[in-house]
């Protein structure tokens, strides 16, 4: 035996047989749009409501009222959404997308002042009536953090939670972007806040991350294929690592960006709604509720950190100037908007365990980071080795791994590590790698994760949102960590381009494994 070649891919088919598909068409629905001229909003939400749209499955019974500061005319909000769809939207239907934008209307004014509610509550009972609307209502707050608590108490308090025309109660549900507080504090409060005016059933906490496909089919890959699930604990699998890295730096973003930070800004969230996706036990049925119990369940069982031990754990950075395409990119403090001398870290990486029967042991790695090398967001389960090598005769001691990758960004897909013989007479091993290509398989385009998540809003399905005792347990996660760094006003650079700081190799305890190449 001569060792191991390179890594070869084997492409991965499906059969050409029917599949179970489940996709339900939304009911009539009125949408509010809060912050409706803003990025967010032209980006992300009408691209993908149009997208519904035009795959029929939004009813013809729809409306989408815009509010917000800029002071815009109903034809001018409308033409500013036609050009951007066409913009944004590969080959759009002319004539749905005529009927798409007749939908819309707007309403400007303060978000602190009564008048501009009750401009809403007037509007919205004409859109009921002039497009036959008296099913869900939603209010999406696509605004800053600032404002979530203000705007949901003058729409608790102005009445837009009014009976429908047909005499039954409004379906009335609030979306809410992330940042879901800043601390357990702040977002205890912030609990307290909509839940004044609004059920936990009303609130639709939107983390885009649990939109995308690869995300979703952790819950098909693990609880609806036998073969995976007893290998799924601490008895195979050496470690696990969840990696979302950007190539950009903050951009425009630096105002809110300063006050947040990578912790704040990712961890808490997409990080951490990861990790409870890949280590939480399986829930006895495919219900919001349940799948979002064992969650909560997971993040529960994550281990505490004393702040004297945070620094051993976890280990932040901030970008320094580097070389980006061949021109020398800013670092941090260096960008408009920042702070001289901040310390606010755009890179985290951080080592935590899972205190219970399945993981113990079992080290979770998760970083996330700014301005790095390359855009990439992948979850990697690394197995364990073969307990003895029959293959030592050959000079084989130490077998490769068995490695399994979702890649989640920037294309999404499955791919499985093995060893396999060599064609020939002398016995040579491979690395083979197993591709699942979601498009490449599939033949279509991967849609926007804003898709699936504002379709199943409409339809009263919160399994992807994210539940308060899920915010609460990852917030008590994060309290050691930020109290620690409110201590200590020093932090690592590492250069724009980079793959981080090289203090994140300190948190694998000198062992010979490593983060995957950035």
């Amino acid at each position: 035996m001569r060792g191991f070649s390179a890594m070869k891919k084997i492409e991965a088919t499906i059969p050409k047989q029917d599949m179970l598909c489940i996709e339900a068409a939304a009911g009539p629905t009125g949408f509010t749009v809060f912050g409706a001229s803003g990025d967010l909003a032209y980006r992300k939400l009408y691209p993908s409501l149009y997208e519904l749209y035009r795959r029929d499955l939004m009813s013809d019974h729809f409306y989408i009222l815009g509010c917000g500061r800029s002071e815009l005319s109903d034809s001018s909000f409308r033409d500013s959404i036609e050009e951007k769809l066409r913009q944004e939207v590969d080959s759009p239907n002319d004539k749905k997308l005529r009927s798409f934008i007749q939908h819309f209307s707007y309403v400007s004014g303060s978000y602190e002042d009564d008048a501009f509610y009750r401009a809403i509550c007037q509007r919205l009972q004409l859109l009921d009536e002039q497009f036959n609307v008296s099913g869900a209502r939603v209010f999406y707050l696509s605004v800053p953090p600032f404002l979530y608590e203000p705007i949901a108490d003058r729409i608790g308090q102005s009445g837009l939670q009014c009976p429908a025309a047909s005499g039954r109660l409004q379906q009335v549900r609030l979306v809410v972007e992330k940042p879901f507080g800043k601390d357990l504090e702040s977002a205890q409060h912030l609990d307290t806040t909509l839940h004044r005016h609004f059920d936990e059933s009303q609130i639709y906490r939107i983390d885009h991350y649990l939109g995308k496909e690869t995300v979703q089919n952790l819950l098909i890959f693990r609880f609806a294929n036998s073969i995976f699930e007893p290998v799924w604990n601490r008895n195979y699998i050496e470690h696990v690592q969840i990696t979302v890295s950007e190539e950009v730096g903050v951009g425009h973003r630096a105002g809110y960006y300063d006050t947040s930070g990578a912790l704040r800004d990712m961890f808490q969230n997409h990080l951490l709604q990861m990790l409870s996706l890949v280590a939480m036990e399986p829930p006895v049925s495919f219900d919001a509720d349940r799948i979002r119990d064992e969650k909560v369940k997971l993040l529960r069982s994550v281990r505490q950190l004393a702040p004297v031990d945070v620094d051993q754990y976890f280990v932040r950075g901030q970008y320094a100037p580097g070389t980006v395409d061949g021109g020398l990119a800013k670092g941090y403090l260096d960008e408009e908007g920042v702070p001289q001398g901040s310390v606010t870290e755009t890179f985290v990486a951080g080592k935590l365990f899972v205190d219970n029967w399945r993981w113990n042991g079992v080290p979770f790695y998760l970083r996330t980071g700014k301005r790095l090398h390359r855009k990439l967001t992948e979850i990697v389960i690394t197995f364990k080795t073969v307990p003895h090598s029959m293959f030592r005769a050959g000079g084989l001691d130490d077998l490769p791994a068995n490695v399994l990758r979702f890649q989640i960004q920037p294309a999404e897909g499955m791919y499985m590590s093995l060893q396999a013989k060599r064609p020939g007479s002398k016995i040579c091993m491979s690395s083979l790698e197993m591709v699942v290509d979601y498009q490449d398989v599939f033949g279509v385009k991967m849609p926007e994760a804003y898709q699936r998540l504002l379709l199943d809003c409409m339809l009263g399905d919160q399994t992807l949102f994210t539940r308060h005792d899920s915010i609460l347990a990852s917030w008590k996660i994060l309290t050691p960590i930020l109290e620690s760094w409110g201590k200590h006003k020093t932090i690592n650079t590492y250069p724009a381009n980079g793959s981080g700081p090289s203090s994140q190799q300190t948190l694998w305890d000198g062992s010979d494994a490593h983060w995957s190449a950035l």
